[in-house]
């Protein structure tokens, strides 16, 4: 129990989690006043505005930058361990989502009049494009400082 409490005392941690977690709320918010629609699965899925990936990292190399200081060896890694991210976020799960919606159409045609296809669709919303992913970068930088702030 000891190491639950040492945990839940990380501030970049938790820092970095309120970030993704206020991501998340905003694409509900987004979701509401776009398509007028209450729609929880948002709060649980890939893809969207803001990037949530993109501000869990960027929160993560704010705080360990504020913390351990922006020329030591761990904000370098979260520095890097949040590019990666963000560049897996805005282009390689960005293109399977493309390849995804292409083989959507695909079988639509294949499989229109009568003809029964069993397999599930595949999942389209997999990625961000690269103006999400950069909305969800400053948004964890402006978390992470405005945390700051408060302790």
């Amino acid at each position: 129990m000891q190491n639950l409490s040492t945990i839940l005392n990380n501030h970049v941690l938790i820092v970095a989690i309120a970030a993704s977690l206020i991501s998340q709320f905003i694409k509900l918010l987004i979701e509401i006043f776009k398509n007028k629609k209450f729609n929880l699965r948002v709060l649980v899925g890939t893809g969207g505005m803001p990037s949530a990936h993109s501000a869990l990292v960027s929160a993560l190399a704010t705080g360990v930058g504020q913390e351990s200081g922006w020329d030591s060896i761990e904000f370098a890694i979260a520095t890097l361990f949040a590019v990666i991210v963000m560049y897996d976020a805005a282009g390689v799960r960005q293109a399977a989502g493309k390849q995804a919606r292409i083989l959507n159409q695909i079988i639509d045609e294949l499989f229109e009049v009568g003809k029964e296809f069993n397999e599930d669709r595949l999942k389209e919303l997999l990625g961000h494009t690269p103006f999400q992913v950069i909305v969800g970068l400053f948004l964890g930088i402006a978390i992470a400082c405005l945390a700051r702030l408060t302790y």
